[in-house]
């Protein structure tokens, strides 16, 4: 048995130099470079071992995950009065499921390797929203904006936009790869 636990504390996204290369508007970067993201996650997982010896050799790994996002930051739209953004913040919860497949060996007396892969699938959910004074041209444009959310593959939203600002309710699926390598050293 094994328990995975994953925490993150809020913080911009890494790596913003080999970001700002790729993305090669300026624009889109300057959109991105104040987004920020946490998350936890826990992930408990019974391995069975197919070989005569535990902790060694191939096995299969049943496991669930339960994983919370948070993100904020700003979203630009476009309206009659021209591009403005409005700062957006929520938190994205999941719940998975899946089996792995690995393979634990020793190498030399002290140091092991661990490698795995396999899919989970499971479900998502959230709410994302923002503040800011909105005229009505100004909420058709974030409307019209939002609508493009439809077109996410598997997560259907709904959004309510006002003159106070908006929100976005994400409900769908979360298929997935989890993936790994390990090294370990015995004391």
């Amino acid at each position: 048995m094994g328990l995975g636990i994953r925490f993150a504390p809020s913080a911009t996204l890494p790596f913003q130099a080999q970001i700002k290369s790729i993305v090669d508007d300026e624009e889109a970067y300057e959109r991105i470079k104040n987004f920020k993201t946490s998350n936890f996650s826990i992930t408990p997982q019974v391995r069975f071992y197919l070989g005569k010896q535990a902790f060694q050799g191939f096995y299969v790994a049943p496991f669930a995950s339960y994983s919370t996002f948070n993100a904020s930051g700003p979203y630009r739209f476009s309206s009659d009065a021209g591009d403005l953004d409005i700062p957006l913040s929520g938190d994205i919860t999941t719940l998975t499921g899946g089996i792995l497949i690995g393979s634990q060996f020793n190498i030399g007396s002290r140091f092991g390797l661990d490698i795995y892969i396999g899919p989970n699938y499971g479900s998502l959910s959230g709410t994302i929203s923002g503040s800011k004074t909105l005229t009505t041209d100004e909420q058709n444009g974030l409307r019209n904006s939002l609508a493009d959310l439809d077109e996410i593959p598997m997560i259907k939203t709904k959004y309510a936009v006002n003159s106070a600002g908006a929100t976005v309710d994400l409900d769908g699926n979360w298929p997935g790869l989890r993936a790994g390598i390990s090294v370990a050293y015995k004391f």
